[in-house]
């Protein structure tokens, strides 16, 4: 009957085996209040600030509310009941080890760490990969290792698979371009088959959850950390991508973690070296940075990650991600949010200038976060967690709730049915078509051969060699004659006869193209036989600079009725 209550008002701060603390009311439902260490007032954005937001009703008390055994998030009631349960069992340092998700050194299986801390999980990154066969081994290792260690759900196993520049799995794993391309193309369904198919190569290696997709929306060239990253700088067009994708990724049997909430595509500092401020109102933000994330959450987003910026109309002078008005009043009570809550990683320069690992745990959590990412100490981390409670700084109310979300999204991605798993490398289609739909041709003519019988292309090695594949799969000699400016991420402004970007579109406003400028948005196989058969006149560019770029004329060619004018 116990268990059954505390699924019924989730999270409750409901415990089977340790009372509550005097505070644990903050703790009170799936969407709860939670309360900052050492600050009193209120976990909801200032009242003038909330009167901006989207007008949302707060969510239900019920973790399933109207929406039956759903919660909308991910997880039924079943699922979140006996996550609860289990979160019971743990002890006080188990349950701290369980909200944290630490990096790992080495190519081994990290089973040491993680059983020992009792982690939530890892993520992965380059240096953790020698190859597709090595990291499932390693994956499936540590799950091995952690159920024989008796837990009774997976580890959560994550890794940052955006496509282009920030891909960690490589070797014989499927490329995928910048998400710029999915805006470029403007077709929901190719990006959810993108999704879906790179999440389904993720799941057959042995991840559980991808840090993705980026739902910022880039404010232009002074964005130093998006860029291309992000679907564009269009409110409702980067959100129509980002739903797309967050039901690709689903449907693949990973969990996506909705990234950087409030928005870090508008802010001019990168928050690895520094923190960011955000000068926007609520009213600002409700218009702009915030419509990507109200549309995931409504469109059934599992997980969002709070990124470490400072936002002033909301909590002046803290990182979002150690701030209650950020987390619990924004993101859960004005967007309706009711699924897990990752931080941003805590080792990054706007957190570490501030705090040490363990108060950063401590403060994140208190702010309703679900999951500390990479502290720079796990260790210090789960016992500055540990201290907290026991001094009742913390509730422990507030810990269970963190721990029986994110067991809850893990017990939920262990039920989905995992035979869309598809091998490495299997998902160039899927690819090929998202970049074919992306090419913008920005000056020079829309139909027809841009270049003669051969060609010359310069650029980054990689790129160049992928390129000269693709023109020797289509018959074109690259012997010289026609050149072919291939500029990558950061390139500098370049003469060619006909240039091409193959990250962020800004650099073809400065350069100068004598046939024709186009954008790839990403130097992938795929992309690169999408740019020959444009070249080549054999298949038109559908895609639309989904930025303004200054310099350019137009942001593609004119399709359907535009043709007709």
């Amino acid at each position: 009957m116990l268990a059954t209550l505390c699924a019924a008002v989730i999270l409750a701060g409901c415990s089977t085996d340790e009372p509550r603390t005097t505070d644990a009311p903050a703790a009170r439902t799936l969407s709860g209040d939670a309360v900052s260490p050492g600050r009193a007032g209120s976990a909801s954005p200032r009242p003038e600030a909330s009167a901006e937001v989207a007008k949302r009703p707060d969510p239900p008390a019920s973790p399933t509310g109207s929406r039956g055994v759903d919660t909308g998030w991910g997880p039924t009631g079943a699922e979140i009941g006996r996550a609860s349960r289990l979160a019971s069992e743990l002890s006080l340092a188990e349950l701290a080890g369980q909200v944290i998700v630490a990096r790992y050194a080495g190519t081994a299986a990290p089973t040491s760490l993680v059983n020992r801390l009792h982690l939530g999980g890892v993520i992965t990154f380059d240096e953790n990969i020698a190859g597709t066969d090595q990291i499932r081994d390693v994956n499936r290792t540590l799950q091995a290792s952690a159920a024989e260690a008796g837990r009774r759900w997976p580890v959560f196993v994550g890794v940052d698979q955006e496509g282009g520049i920030v891909e960690r799995v490589k070797g014989r794993a499927t490329r995928f371009p910048t998400f710029m391309t999915a805006g470029a193309a403007a077709d929901p369904e190719l990006t959810r088959g993108a999704s879906a198919a790179s999440g389904a190569e993720l799941n057959e290696l042995g991840f559980t959850a991808v840090f993705a997709p980026v739902a910022d929306v880039t404010s232009g060239p002074d964005d130093p950390t998006v860029g291309a990253r992000s679907a564009g700088s269009r409110p409702r067009q980067v959100a129509a991508q980002v739903d797309a994708a967050v039901a690709g990724y689903l449907s693949s049997g990973v969990v996506p973690v909705v990234k950087h909430f409030p928005g870090h595509g508008s802010v001019p500092v990168d928050s690895h070296v520094g923190l960011p401020v955000q000068d926007k109102t609520l009213s600002q933000l409700a218009r702009s940075d915030l419509v990507p994330f109200r549309s995931a959450v409504s469109a059934g987003a599992a997980s969002v990650m709070v990124a470490h910026i400072d936002v002033r109309a909301v909590d002046a002078g803290r990182p979002a991600t150690m701030s209650p008005e950020v987390v619990t009043g924004l993101l859960r009570k004005r967007l309706g949010f009711e699924g897990l809550v990752v931080t941003d990683a805590l080792d990054m320069a706007a957190v570490t200038e501030r705090f040490d690992s363990a108060e950063a745990a401590v403060r994140a959590i208190a702010a309703g976060n679900d999951v500390v990412l990479m502290p720079p100490d796990p260790r210090a981390a789960r016992a500055g967690i540990v201290a907290a409670v026991r001094s009742e700084r913390l509730p422990r109310g507030r810990l269970h709730q963190a721990a029986t979300r994110q067991i809850a999204v893990l017990l939920h991605q262990r039920a989905r049915d995992h035979s869309v798993a598809k091998a490495p490398g299997t998902s160039g289609a899927d690819s090929r078509r998202l970049s074919e739909a992306g090419v913008s041709v920005v000056s020079g003519p829309c139909e027809g051969r841009l270049v003669g019988s051969s060609v010359q292309a310069v650029g980054p090695g990689d790129a160049v060699a992928r390129f000269d594949e693709a023109a020797a799969r289509a018959g074109l000699p690259t012997t010289g004659g026609t050149t072919v400016a291939l500029v990558g991420y950061g390139g500098a402004a370049v003469t060619a006869d006909v240039v091409v970007s193959m990250d962020t579109p800004y650099v073809l406003g400065r350069s100068t193209g004598r046939i024709a400028r186009l954008a790839t948005y990403g130097d992938t196989p795929g992309a690169m036989r999408a740019l020959v058969r444009v070249l080549l006149g054999r298949a038109r560019a559908p895609g639309r600079l989904p930025v303004d770029v200054a310099g350019v004329a137009r942001s593609g060619c004119p399709t359907g009725t535009e043709e007709s004018r």
